[in-house]
């Protein structure tokens, strides 16, 4: 099942909501990972958008709740600003608010991504002819600083979220094997049957990583779009 609302808009149009929240991640002194707020946002705002995506949506708008502070809200803008970049969306919007008030110890914001799609995305089943690649690598913390190079760039997943036959969805913080039980309608894995060299159980919680779904005749495609990135699941 997807983390995604499907709201009917019109006869043909749905709009679908996803969001992301982050808590502990900034520059306040008893933030568990300390790193710039453009950062966080960028990372929040890519797990929201790729659910959104994955779903089949259009993005045209966001929306930023800001717990970190007035100070942080333009880093935080810019964050999801770098990532609408990278997916060469330049017509969406942006509004939210900013808790002024009161002042939180630890750093806290949330983003929610809409878009429009017509439609609604059916869940695909699984096969003897099915494959199934897991794009990028299962990050968090402090980790993802560390090893950024080995998440899979936005970019990387709009092209592979764009090809006919093919079905993606992003990896949450409940790990690998726990999207993949909720992807098909007919099919639920054991970490046992499942041969990989990535850990299914890891949390993903930044959406570093994403599974991909294709027919045979797509492997080639998906294999040299994705390079290194490119982790295939076999049972």
């Amino acid at each position: 099942m997807r983390d995604v609302l499907h709201i009917p808009f019109n006869r043909e149009e749905s709009i679908v909501i996803a969001s992301d929240n982050s808590g502990a991640i900034g520059l306040k002194a008893e933030d568990v990972v300390r790193v710039p707020y453009e950062m966080v946002s960028y990372y929040s705002f890519r797990v929201a958008v790729m659910e959104c995506m994955a779903a089949g949506a259009e993005p045209f708008a966001v929306t930023l709740q800001n717990f970190c502070g007035e100070e942080a809200w333009q880093a935080l803008i810019d964050g999801i600003e770098n990532g609408l970049a990278e997916l060469g969306l330049d017509a969406v919007s942006i509004t939210g608010s900013t808790e002024s008030n009161f002042s939180l110890k630890q750093s806290a914001m949330g983003i929610t991504v809409l878009g429009k799609t017509r439609g609604k995305m059916s869940e695909p089943k699984y096969s003897d002819q099915t494959k199934i690649a897991v794009i990028g690598v299962p990050l968090v913390g402090n980790e993802l600083v560390e090893r950024e190079e080995e998440a899979a760039p936005l970019s990387l997943f709009k092209q592979i979220c764009s090809l006919t036959d093919v079905v993606t969805i992003p990896v949450g913080s409940k790990g690998i094997l726990s999207e993949l039980n909720g992807l098909f309608l007919n099919k639920v894995f054991s970490a046992s049957e499942i041969h990989t060299s990535l850990d299914l159980l890891k949390s993903s919680g930044p959406s570093t990583c994403f599974i991909a779904v294709y027919p045979d005749g797509k492997k080639d495609k998906v294999m040299s779009l994705a390079g290194r990135h490119f982790y295939e699941l076999r049972g």
